[in-house]
């Protein structure tokens, strides 16, 4: 019984040990994570999570806009709760539009920083 609850733990947890669907990168002391849906991404639409952490937690005094193209407007996330996490959907492919650009917003101060995703064809 134990050795079978062990077994499906893992194989439930998704940890196939693949690489991020980009690298994390800090802004004001805290760390900025994106993950995608589906993960890896893939051309098309996909959806966008972006994940801002603090030293004391979950960042949510923010306002996070998204776009993969620097001809596109920006387009506002929607923040989930007060758990840090913005979401959004973008269209994402090979060459161009192959990095999230994640615009950052709070008092008054902005920032751009760039995502380079390992999209999928």
């Amino acid at each position: 019984m134990g050795l079978s609850l062990l077994l499906l733990l893992a194989a439930c947890s998704g940890g196939d040990g693949s690489a991020p669907d980009a690298q994390p990168q800090m802004w004001q002391g805290a760390e900025v994570r994106v993950e995608s849906r589906p993960s890896p991404p893939r051309e098309g639409v996909n959806e966008f999570l972006v994940i801002v952490t603090g030293k004391r937690g979950p960042v949510h005094d923010i306002m996070v806009s998204v776009r993969t193209d620097t001809n596109d407007s920006w387009v506002q996330a929607i923040q989930d709760g007060e758990v840090g996490v913005y979401r959004r959907a973008a269209r994402v492919g090979t060459g161009g539009r192959s990095v999230l650009q994640v615009q950052i917003k709070r008092n008054g101060a902005e920032e751009v920083l760039l995502f380079p995703l390992n999209v999928v064809p």
